[in-house]
């Protein structure tokens, strides 16, 4: 009986306890978790507050690159949320000049990342990268709609599985410095899987092509990999029906 009270408590820490106080975190953490522990140890030996401090910002430096699984929606012809955080703005405009993809106006979808989200970027939908494009800028606070044209920030166009083109934009912010994207042109990815990374809060934008209806609304909350962002299947049976 002792025994399996024993296993039960192990699988207990281990399934539920354990994910959270201790999260897998993204190997960029690595650079840089190391850094703020050593400051933080010198701080300690310097003034003991400072090391109070510097403990503080070490865990929240490790909780930054934390790179949760997830699970994504087996439906197919989705978009799904390239990043954690919240609908800032669903507009009305051309996709960037940069990625040619002609005149037609797009439904652009802003997802606001706060330094408390997780910063790992996950592609929108199945298909392949047709174009990348890494455009130098400013610093601006990613709320403002100008973000998307001043600041610093890496285009993507996608041909997804389901022959429709799409883009996503890797957008750096105020506090951000750093736009990690590991996605390359003719390289085929799957809708969730690990595409880029933004270091240190920001924004990424999503552009649906016309006559594709979003399926999420302002001030809704994002999971990078999980939420349904619109889903071309409905769209195409609305206009049979029609």
């Amino acid at each position: 009986m002792k025994k399996n009270n024993f296993n039960h408590l192990k699988d207990f820490l281990r399934n539920s306890i354990i994910p959270y106080a201790f999260p897998h975190i993204n190997k960029e953490g690595w650079k840089f978790v190391p850094v703020f522990a050593l400051i933080t140890a010198l701080l300690a030996l310097a003034w003991a507050p400072l090391g109070w401090i510097g403990l503080i910002l070490t865990i929240w430096c490790y909780f930054f690159f934390r790179d949760p699984e997830r699970v994504v929606p087996q439906t197919e012809n989705v978009v799904v949320a390239p990043a954690d955080g919240k609908v800032q703005m669903i507009t009305k405009v051309k996709a960037p000049n940069e990625l040619e993809m002609g005149d037609e106006e797009f439904t652009r979808i802003s997802i606001f990342m706060s330094v408390f989200n997780v910063h790992v970027n996950r592609a929108p939908a199945k298909g392949k990268i047709l174009k990348t494009v890494y455009i130098k800028g400013k610093f601006l606070n990613a709320d403002l709609d100008k973000a998307s044209e001043d600041n610093e920030r890496q285009l993507l166009a996608m041909e997804t599985a389901s022959g429709q083109k799409i883009a996503f934009v890797q957008i750096a912010g105020l506090v951000a410095r750093r736009i990690l994207c590991w996605a390359k042109e003719g390289q085929n990815f799957e809708a969730g899987e690990r595409f880029g990374l933004i270091r240190f809060g920001s924004r990424l934008d999503v552009y649906l092509p016309q006559g594709i209806e979003p399926q999420v609304y302002v001030g809704q909350t994002m999971v990078a990999g999980e939420t349904i962002l619109a889903n071309f299947a409905m769209t195409k049976a609305k206009k049979e029906a029609k």
